[in-house]
């Protein structure tokens, strides 16, 4: 799940124009390659690059297919793709969030992979990752990237307070803070206001936001109530980060924490090459990364986040064939361990991580939390979900409304999101 992902609108308008795929513009004659056009949804700064030393791999050792890579800002492709798959003139293949995919699936958008030359090598790739690629029992997409949610901790400030370990529990970690504070004079933890980070507290009480196997909205439920109570209680107390509910609070939470102002946050792998920049963390071994912490259920879980290779179901048959064979060729092992070296990102499958790419201790800490990400469910409108939620959860935080009321406005809004679900 990346963020801070921007762009010049006109010039992606502009490339998009050029570039857009399933029309006049894709196609080739019999005595040329096939021309197949890729929308990469990666940061253009950072990311891109990896992608296109691996195009030019791709078509090096495919002289019969060429590639027009796009690189489309993260934050308007959803949408853009949405509007050229609707007119037929999407690429051949799309970057696409884990999110997206159930969605676009299900308006017929995307081609099922099962069988076909992408998933040649299905039982290479976590299981947990391929569930969520899938829709009504088909696959839609070939896992690229992954990640999750981890507790990341500064090491040199726990063992300063004199601690061992890394919290298991939300309570302990609350106590950790307490610690942390009395002994270094830093606050022990710092959380954030957003939806997706609030839902760890959710599956530590063993609920969602919605059951979508019974189809009744549970974000307002008593056990849903337990989780975003113990989430607001980690905004008051010793040690513990008011909430900063402006615009910038990601960005705060995130330079306190690289610059040794902060302990502990719960953050992704995106932020991996980030971490290492900050102060705090030149000594890369000072990076702790731990599974988030539990709730009263005894179990700890965070949300599996990431980007699968997907092809447009409206291509023609040549076309298809291609990017089935590029999207296999993206996401081998050989290639998602390029990709972890350049970019920091986690491979989907157990052998891309090779002993160099764990040789990176972000990678290697991440990749032992990833047991605890749970998969999203296939729920087109799951992703929306969020959205009630980022605009309650701050006012709860901030005091400007009570947990009760800032829950029953999100259910409310969710109710219209999925108009065939209980409450």
């Amino acid at each position: 799940m990346r963020r801070g992902i921007a762009a010049s609108a006109l010039v992606a308008s502009l490339a998009l124009a050029a570039t857009a795929c399933g029309g006049d513009d894709s196609g080739s004659d019999s005595s040329g390659p096939v021309t197949i056009t890729w929308w990469d949804t990666s940061n253009a700064t950072n990311e891109a690059p990896t992608y296109k030393a691996l195009v030019k791999e791709f078509e090096a050792a495919n002289k019969d297919i060429k590639v027009k890579y796009v690189n489309v800002p993260f934050d308007q492709a959803q949408n853009k793709f949405d509007t050229a798959a609707g007119s037929k003139g999407a690429p051949d293949i799309l970057r696409s969030e884990v999110g997206w995919t159930p969605a676009f699936a299900k308006k017929g958008f995307f081609l099922p992979l099962d069988g076909t030359d992408a998933l040649a090598e299905q039982d290479k790739f976590k299981s947990n990752l391929l569930e969520q690629a899938k829709y009504e029992g088909k696959t839609y997409g070939v896992p690229l990237v992954t990640d999750t949610l981890a507790l990341v901790y500064n090491k040199q400030l726990f063992e300063k307070a004199g601690i061992t370990e890394a919290p298991k529990t939300w309570e302990d970690l609350k106590k950790a803070a307490a610690t942390i504070k009395g002994k270094t004079g830093v606050d022990g933890y710092w959380g954030s206001t957003q939806a997706y980070y609030a839902q760890s507290f959710l599956y530590g009480e063993g609920t969602d936001t919605v059951d979508a196997d019974a189809k009744k909205i549970t974000v307002n439920s008593a056990e849903a109530k337990k989780a975003y109570g113990t989430w607001l209680d980690l905004f008051d107390g010793k040690g513990l980060h008011k909430a900063d509910t402006t615009a910038d609070a990601y960005a705060h939470i995130q330079d306190a924490f690289v610059n040794g102002k902060v302990a502990a946050i719960v953050q992704g792998p995106w932020e991996i090459t980030n971490f290492y920049k900050g102060s705090a963390f030149k000594d890369k071994a000072n990076l702790g990364i731990a599974t988030v912490p539990a709730g009263s259920s005894g179990k700890a879980g965070a949300p599996t986040g990431g980007h699968n290779l997907s092809v447009y179901a409206g291509s023609d048959e040549a076309h298809q064939k291609a990017a089935l064979k590029f999207v296999n060729f993206m996401t081998s092992a050989k290639s998602q361990e390029a990709i972890a070296l350049k970019n920091s990102t986690l491979p989907t499958r157990d052998d891309a991580y090779t002993d160099k790419v764990k040789a990176d201790p972000g990678i290697a800490g991440y990749q032992g939390v990833l047991a605890a990400a749970q998969p999203r469910p296939a729920l087109p409108e799951y992703s929306s979900l969020w959205g009630p939620l980022d605009t309650e959860l701050p006012k709860i935080a901030g005091g400007k409304e009570s947990l009760d009321k800032g829950l029953s406005t999100a259910e409310t809004a969710i109710a219209k999101l999925v108009p065939d679900f209980s409450k």
